[in-house]
């Protein structure tokens, strides 16, 4: 697992416009909260992902970019994102590179049955690439706002 002082990961991913997005190509530039969620339109993935949009505004004055991982596919992050008009980047983690390097794989039971899946989680990243905050296993509700104050204070 991440912790604060850590040099954050880089990756490279497709978005849900199917152009690539790139950790490293905001170091220098931009603050960066990375946010990892289990599955597109679900229910507190979706409470999640419409709170941080609702917020953009604030984020982007504090010059910080707001970007979502899942393993969901490129196509399902842009319906997710047109179905409830996200203005947050979405990018597609099929083969869970970005999640296997931030530490957010966790084994989880249901019904009795094991697999391994993402624990919502996120990341707040100053623009020297360095995270400030390492978030595991957040809950959906207010978490945004959270994440803002934790901007407010870089």
């Amino acid at each position: 697992m991440l912790k604060k002082g850590d040099k954050a990961p880089d990756f490279e991913l497709p978005t849900a416009d199917l152009t690539m997005w790139r950790l490293a190509d905001f170091v220098g530039r931009k603050n960066l909260v990375v946010y990892f969620y289990p599955k597109n339109d679900t229910p507190g993935c979706t409470l999640e992902a419409i709170e941080f949009s609702e917020l953009m505004d604030e984020f982007a004055a504090l010059d910080t970019l707001v970007v979502g991982i899942s393993a969901d596919s490129c196509i399902s992050h842009g319906d997710f994102r047109d179905k409830y008009g996200l203005t947050i980047e979405l990018v597609a983690d099929t083969d869970n590179e970005a999640c296997e390097a931030y530490g957010v794989m966790q084994v989880k039971s249901k019904d009795g049955v094991e697999r391994r899946g993402i624990q919502r989680s996120t990341f707040v990243i100053d623009k020297n690439g360095v995270i400030r905050h390492a978030l595991y296993g957040v809950a959906p509700k207010d978490h945004a706002r959270d994440v803002l104050a934790l901007i407010k204070e870089l």
